[in-house]
């Protein structure tokens, strides 16, 4: 195909390999861009030589088996320790979120709930209330009720929160800066052919993991599904240190790090399914077909592994398992676009107000002072909080209660609905019931917990510590699905002789399942913020397990997806790619004006003339000074000054490490010498000149190019789909100019209307 005849063209004549070894220049610089089909080729002239050796023994083929499997191990390790953090920081979150409130005393390890499974005092009805589990103010002063036992709880409950967060931002700030934010929108970043060294390494996985806990179980309004992405490609990168395969080639490591984004999120929501869309859909920039099986091995090990670990201790790979047996009927789907309006709404609302808030930090005094940022955070946070039961919990037990159906063994406040003697009923099939006074002073609480998250969200989504944003936007969704289903279902029992009602609510049966309502809200609002489609739907019913109810969940993620649409195309994730102007071109932007290459390129007009080496008159010394002068990321290679007819490309990194080496190892390489990229060589004059030193097989001599009519649309497609870093612009055979991945960025900046120069990065 294609690429065998680039990578013939592009490695030279097999005889250059012969002249002399040559050093591994696979790496690239900090904040620059990876070229795909560069690496493309190296890869396959890898597979190449181990196929061709494979045939000589039957060490050499055990070799080449064991390289081929060796993608199948990474994705095994990468699983494995991905669902292993994964169930120990559910556990460590469970223990220290129930910390702020209390502690067992049979052992201290133990989370509220396990602590009261133990015991033998628990009666069903009081089954979260047991002898060994002690609020602090009842262990300190003995009193468990009364104004002074609930200042004083409240008082440490604000305290804990202040000190988790305290030490989170601590952490990050002194180990590892990069451990901060979700991650999201760096790994589409790096995913996408960017480097930043450092930012998927050892330590950043360490401190990531703890912060995690502690942020989490700081009470903000924060998940930790977002970073579990960022820790399982931490993983990844780890394993791909392991394999030279992996670790000397740039472009085979990001197949193993979008499988790895898969093997997060399948741990994340115990969605091994929803984990590979997600990969697919919104983080992976390149998926071929056999990252996609390799991403769906990682996605099933990662479960397995976080199943075996069973953090939740009910053999349930996830928090918010629902049963609803109850089908919905058609009308109910205008409660269902309605909230799918309201997810896009809100998406929208964030998106806004947090770039401008993360605006704001980074150039007033507030970016100076995280630690501060956060603790002011964390006290409001928990100060408003503590009085209201439905915010003082985690976020997750939260939505898990809001998706809940009300059985007959429910204790929830939300489930206080008048009983009527009269009807002689099974247990199990509870009909409609008006509800009780528990139920409007829970929906007041409520309405000021929608408020309270969707206000401190704004502000806590890009601190300095470890923030995911699943689990926030979701409880949005929750609480306002939940206030509508409750209303619904009162209309319902109110007014079933209504033309709506009558045909599915005959009286004394169930007909209105809130829960539902609360899993559509929360997927339309998380689907409003992150713009995903399928994987959410996927997502959503791997994590709740109702399958009945696809459609509804998709008619409410469409719906969000359009109203969200209509306002900004940007999801949060691209947002604070653009925010931090990391050279990102999306596969779905589309680029309509009508430039051509020429308007694009560089140099203009007014700039000196590109900088060029020539195929057999450089000195070594020129070259030396080129490289001093400027910092570009390769030159050029003509026949002549005069003629500039384009032979080649040759990168500065490997230009440099040649030089170095030549005068290092080959004898007589002086600053006069002359560098040549031809076959053949040239004729030395006099015996008394200095050698010249033959640089032909570092010359890439199948550089990209294209003609200075080319439309930019057409430059911006090859740019983007074929991952390249820079493309030579030519008329009739001369070289006229470069266009780099920064400058095609820049220049869609421009037409958008945006300031061209935030974009930072090569």
């Amino acid at each position: 195909g294609l690429f065998n005849l680039l990578s013939m063209n592009g490695t030279g004549n097999l005889m250059d390999f012969l002249d002399e070894p040559f050093p591994d220049v696979s790496t690239y610089e900090d904040f620059h861009t990876i070229d795909w089909l560069r690496e493309k080729s190296r890869d396959t002239d890898r597979h190449r030589k181990i196929t061709t050796k494979s045939k000589e023994s039957y060490w050499e083929l055990i070799k080449s088996l064991l390289d081929a499997w060796s993608g199948w191990v990474v994705m095994l390790l990468i699983g494995m320790l991905t669902g292993t953090l994964a169930g120990v920081i559910d556990l460590a979150v469970d223990w220290m979120t129930d910390l702020k409130e209390g502690v067992c005393l049979s052992a201290f390890y133990y989370s509220h709930e396990q602590c009261c499974w133990t015991s033998n005092e628990t009666t069903f009805d009081d089954r979260d209330k047991c002898p060994q589990w002690q609020k602090w103010a009842e262990l300190m002063t003995g009193h468990s009720e009364g104004a002074g036992a609930y200042v004083l709880n409240y008082f440490l409950y604000v305290l804990w929160a202040l000190l988790f967060s305290f030490l989170a931002v601590s952490l990050v700030r002194v180990f590892a800066p990069y451990a901060c934010g979700s991650g999201i929108p760096e790994i589409k970043t790096i995913l996408s052919g960017f480097i930043i060294r450092g930012y998927l390494g050892k330590w950043t996985l360490l401190i990531k993991t703890v912060t995690l806990v502690l942020a989490v179980s700081s009470g903000l309004s924060l998940g930790k599904e977002g970073p579990l992405v960022h820790v399982a490609c931490c993983c990844g990168n780890l394993f791909c240190s392991l394999f030279s395969k992996y670790s000397k080639n740039e472009g085979k490591r990001r197949e193993v790090l979008s499988a790895a984004a898969a093997a997060g999120v399948s741990v994340a929501f115990g969605a091994p399914i929803g984990g590979v869309l997600f990969s697919l859909e919104e983080v992976s920039y390149y998926f071929p077909l056999k990252t996609l099986w390799r991403s769906f091995f990682a996605a099933l090990v990662a479960a397995f592994t976080l199943r075996a670990i069973n953090p939740f201790g009910n053999s349930r790979l996830v928090l918010f398992y629902v049963e609803y047996h109850t089908p919905w009927y058609m009308a109910e789907l205008v409660p269902f676009i309605l909230l799918g309006v309201f997810g896009g709404l809100w998406g929208t609302l964030f998106i806004r107000g947090n770039i401008a808030w993360c605006r704001r930090r980074k150039t007033t005094l507030l970016g100076k002072y995280p630690v501060l940022e956060v603790i002011v955070i964390t006290g409001i946070t928990a100060v408003l909080a503590f009085p209201n039961p439905y915010t003082r919990r985690s976020t997750s037990e939260l939505i898990s209660e809001l998706f809940n159906d009300c059985g007959a063994l429910e204790s929830s406040q939300l489930c206080d609905y008048v009983n009527n003697p009269n009807m002689s009923r099974p247990v199990d099939d509870i009909p409609d019931r008006p509800a009780g006074p528990g139920v409007y002073s829970a929906l007041w609480q409520l309405a000021l917990a929608l408020i309270f998250k969707i206000v401190i969200t704004i502000f806590t989504f890009g601190m300095k510590i470890p923030s995911g944003l699943f689990i926030p936007s979701m409880a949005v969704g929750a609480i306002a699905g939940r206030i509508v289903g409750i209303a619904v279902e009162q209309m319902a029992y109110h007014h079933h002789d209504w033309i709506i009602f009558k045909n599915w609510c005959r009286p004394g049966a169930d007909c209105v399942t809130p829960g539902l309502y609360a899993m559509v809200g929360a997927a339309a609002c998380l689907g409003g913020v992150t713009r995903m489609t399928v994987s959410l739907v996927v997502i959503m019913f791997e994590l709740t397990g109702g399958l009945e109810y696809i459609v509804p969940l998709m008619a409410a993620a469409v719906t969000s997806k359009w109203v969200a649409d209509a306002f900004g195309k940007e999801g949060i994730y691209e947002s604070h790619i653009q925010l931090n102007g990391y050279p990102y071109l999306d596969v779905r932007d589309e680029f309509t004006h009508r430039t051509l290459a020429t308007d694009v390129m560089r140099p203009r007009r007014s700039e000196p003339p590109l900088a060029v080496l020539t195929q057999d008159s450089t000195t070594v010394e020129d070259v030396e000074t080129l490289i001093k002068d400027t910092d570009y990321n390769g030159f050029p290679v003509v026949v002549s000054r005069e003629s500039e007819r384009l032979i080649g490309f040759v990168q500065r990194r490997e230009l440099t490490v040649a030089i170095k080496t030549a005068r290092q190892k080959q004898d007589g390489v002086v600053s006069s010498s002359v560098v040549y990229f031809t076959e053949d060589n040239p004729q030395v004059a006099e015996a008394c000149d200095p050698q010249p030193l033959k640089l032909r097989r570092i010359l890439n001599l199948s550089p990209f190019t294209v003609t200075d009519h080319t439309p930019m649309e057409t430059v911006v497609d090859i740019f983007r789909k074929l991952g390249l870093r820079q493309c030579l612009v030519t008329r009739s055979g001369r070289l006229l100019g470069i266009i780099t991945k920064k400058d095609v960025l820049r220049h869609m900046a421009q037409m958008m209307n945006q300031d061209p120069e935030s974009i930072m990065f090569n």
